[in-house]
């Protein structure tokens, strides 16, 4: 109705030009909203990371974002798993064996389990606050 009312009126609504076709909807890039970072991870870094691999030869900066936000989800989500194994053994402080508990009990970090082991060293503990 209010397309008709706008229509017969004569002036143009707000997705109309000025000679009454509709405007296309031009792809906008992702914006921040009042300051915030669109990644809390520093895009330089994962694109050092991405050029360490010698079978990546170029790299977009939007497969920079996204790899960055990948990653950024990855680790809120096996925090998150960790954090419930700490919440289990009624703590706040996640440990390592938090992390190795998460690993065997999610499915989809499987391809962790043999790898962690390297990586995370024994004596790291973190605080969530």
């Amino acid at each position: 109705m209010a397309a008709a009312a706008a229509a017969g009126s004569g002036t143009p609504r707000e997705e109309e030009g000025p000679a009454g076709e509709a405007a296309a909807l031009q792809p906008q890039a992702p914006t921040s909203v009042s300051g915030a970072r669109l990644s809390r991870l520093p895009l330089a870094r994962v694109k050092a990371l991405v050029k360490a691999d010698p079978d990546v030869t170029l790299a977009g900066q939007e497969a920079i974002f996204i790899l960055a936000r990948a990653a950024e989800l990855f680790v809120e989500t096996i925090a998150k798993d960790a954090y419930c194994c700490a919440q289990q053994g009624k703590r706040k402080t996640l440990q390592r064996r938090d992390l190795d508990n998460a690993i065997e009990a999610v499915d989809e970090f499987a391809f962790l389990e043999a790898r962690h082991q390297k990586v995370v060293p024994e004596f790291m503990e973190y605080r969530l606050t």
